[in-house]
């Protein structure tokens, strides 16, 4: 193998090396920088009798242990023959890098890049000689790959019908799936945990997805970088147990056409995540995503302000010891705002009703929520105006006095009509950003995909954080645009208004399953806390299921750099926990997934500055947990514990508030009531 000269690359140390075919035609293999995990290219002789030549297919290992067996892989167009077997390797470069720069909107303030890679190229033997490129990656915590198509001839304009992606697991696995059953889905349901077998052909499975391999490690599948192409599923493989094939999101109204564009083309990046526990994958999902992601286009970005936001939508037109009618009004609006002062918030949203209709009518229902009514939610409205009730510019001049921002609520069809319009006028105006809803009218096709970019790119350039619903899951867009704050994509506190869907198992399943793919506006904060007996859907003041303490260990669990404080002020000031939810960053330095289990309970320990916080949740079983401390640094300190209290099992608000002096020795015990939880803060003792 002839060895190139060493190739400088922005910001990272790597080496590249071309292979001459008659060589390169044994197996590629890339192994990962601790040499414990393995992903094979290999040209293989074709099983299935109907396709006649060698196939591609990857493998992938474990510590020595299969993880994936063969798997497929290729590329299926409309109107041309598939890109999959009878191809020539032409030669393979490989390179390696190891860097580490700062993010300072997430999980971890300090990311390292240390992989190693190869692209492998490939020409069909056969006319009319197409060329095809695998980029095969591998990291200490997971593998990835992708399929470049270059810029050549033989393949000008193309419509992509289908991946023929395979993932075929070696070993039966039981998995955590959201199976959605359609494209065009707000990624709002349960993750169903079902045997890997179960999945169906005909499954629409969204990402990610987390299994368990018998007797192996933790895997979860995603997907990053997804620009200017269709959002990718999973189904069963026909024919193969424990395998599953790609799904791309179709065109509207085009089941057979996923994606149109022309040579060059780049796809997006799968990732297979492996960790021995299933923490693991919480502490490398995020490092792994925005790896694999554009970097950062926006030159300056010290105007992105990660905080918390009191929000108007939760409690439904409801106040006490008031002297206004509650409901989108000037006179509520300020009130919130005043809450969001006292509070030390930087944030207030104002959610749907403040933007008039453009013909005069608001749909009283909400779409795909027919239980819950609205204030007015105006799918043809003017975003540029705002109703005589809602005095927007006194509200602008009031939050600005007080030093919070405003955040507004937009239909994404309005967005997508006058975002052009809208967006420096609320520079103009001093609005601070904007929640852009009901994305799941459009599944996540190459259009809709597009958008989302055409959305942040536009927020960016007239200084608006954004955060998206009804949306998609995370693809790690937010490298790109850190102004992308937050996105749902995730069966949230909402559902408890109109549901018993949203349990404290579903709770945590989430941070194993939905929040690998990156952050989430799940908008925890309800104060109104009940059992499992006591608990009932209403949508004025309504409950949550869990306790108390539940609630506030959900701000160190769930990943959101904007996070929603949901409840209603007067249900917070004066009340056990509050100080809390005033303490609580949003973004962080270090995270470490200190134990847990999908459907079962989690503890994570989350590092700001020279504090760590710390969030344990359980289902609704009560557990006895020994947090072992040894993540704090050296010396003595301070822990302020907000635990469940004596009476959490029949009174979910009941909370136990001490404090203690602690080490990094020490062992916390936690008792954690049914649907229950705990959190902490540890400050060092100078």
């Amino acid at each position: 193998m002839r060895i190139a000269r060493f190739v400088p690359l922005a910001l990272t140390v790597g080496w590249l090396c071309s292979a001459p075919a008659a060589q390169a035609a044994s197996p590629v293999v890339v192994t990962s920088p601790n040499g414990q995990l393995a992903i094979t290219l290999e040209m293989k002789s074709n099983p299935q009798p109907y396709r006649i030549g060698n196939r591609l297919y990857y493998r992938v290992s474990y510590k020595g242990q299969p993880v994936l067996a063969d798997s497929p892989l290729g590329i299926e167009f409309k109107g041309a023959p598939p890109l999959d077997h009878d191809f020539r390797m032409t030669a393979v470069e490989r390179r390696s890098g190891n860097r580490t720069w700062h993010w300072a909107f997430g999980a971890e303030s300090t990311i390292r890049n240390h992989y190693r890679q190869a692209v492998v190229f490939l020409r069909e033997l056969e006319p009319p000689h197409r060329r095809l490129e695998i980029v095969l990656r591998a990291y200490n915590t997971g593998v990835a790959f992708r399929y470049v198509l270059p810029q050549q001839a033989a393949l000008g304009r193309f419509t992509i019908a289908n991946e023929e992606t395979g993932f075929y697991f070696a070993r039966p696995a039981t998995a955590f799936a959201l199976d959605l059953g359609r494209f065009n889905s707000n990624y709002e349901s349960e993750f169903r945990h079902i045997p890997l077998s179960k999945i169906l052909p005909e499954s629409v499975v969204g990402l990610p997805l987390t299994a368990h391999l018998n007797g192996g490690p933790w895997v979860a599948l995603l997907e990053a970088d997804l620009t200017d192409y269709a959002g990718l599923y999973v189904g069963g493989a026909p024919g193969v147990p424990n395998g599953l094939q790609a799904r791309l999101s179709p065109l509207p109204n085009h089941l057979d056409e996923a994606v149109v564009g022309q040579t060059p083309k780049t796809t997006p990046w799968r990732i297979l995540l492996m960790a021995p526990q299933a923490g693991g994958l919480i502490e490398s999902s995020e490092p792994m995503v925005l790896n694999l992601s554009a970097p950062t286009a926006i030159a300056d970005t010290s105007w992105i302000q990660p905080g918390k936001a009191a929000w108007d939508w939760w409690s439904g037109d409801y106040a006490r010891g008031v002297n206004f009618k509650p409901g989108m009004n000037t006179a509520t609006l300020k009130h919130y705002i005043a809450f969001a002062a006292r509070a030390h918030l930087p944030y207030m949203l104002i959610d749907a009703g403040w933007s008039p209709a453009v013909d005069g009518v608001c749909s009283a229902i909400k779409p795909d929520s027919s239980a819950v009514p609205s204030r007015g939610w105006c799918v043809h409205n003017d975003i540029t105006r705002w109703v005589p009730r809602v005095n927007l510019p006194a509200l602008l001049q009031y939050a600005k006095a007080n030093n919070v921002k405003i955040l507004l609520w937009i239909h994404w069809t309005a967005a997508a009509e006058q975002m052009d319009q809208a967006f420096p006028l609320y520079e103009k105006w001093g609005v601070a950003g904007v929640k852009v809803d009901f994305m799941d009218n459009v599944p996540d096709d190459q259009t809709t995909v597009n958008l989302y970019q055409r959305l942040v790119s536009t927020a960016a350039r007239y200084h608006l954080i954004i955060d998206i619903h009804g949306a998609y899951k995370p693809t790690g867009l937010r490298r790109a645009y850190p102004n992308l704050l937050n996105r749902e994509g995730v069966m949230g506190l909402e559902y408890d208004k109109w549901s018993y869907r949203e349990t404290p198992r579903h709770d945590v399943t989430l941070p194993f399953t939905r929040m690998l793919a990156g952050p989430m506006d799940y908008t925890p904060g309800c104060f109104n806390n009940a059992t499992r007996a006591a608990f009932r859907p209403r949508n004025v003041q309504p409950m949550c299921q869990g306790t108390r303490a539940s609630q506030l260990a959900m701000y160190v669990v769930y990943l959101a750099p904007l996070e929603m404080l949901a409840d209603y002020p007067e249900d917070y000031l004066g009340q056990p926990g509050f100080q809390f939810l005033e303490k609580v960053p949003t973004v962080w330095d270090e995270t470490r997934a200190l134990d847990g289990e999908p459907g079962r309970y989690v503890t994570i320990a989350r590092r700001h500055g020279d504090r760590w916080y710390l969030g344990s949740m359980t289902n609704w079983h009560p557990r006895e947990l020994d947090v072992p401390l040894n993540f704090l640094g050296s010396g003595r300190y301070r822990a302020t514990l907000f635990l469940d209290g004596p009476r959490a099992n029949q009174d979910a608000k009941s909370l136990t508030i001490r404090k203690q002096t602690v080490t990094p020795a020490d062992t916390l015990h936690l008792r954690l009531a049914s649907g229950g939880g705990a959190a902490a803060i540890f400050t060092p003792l100078r």
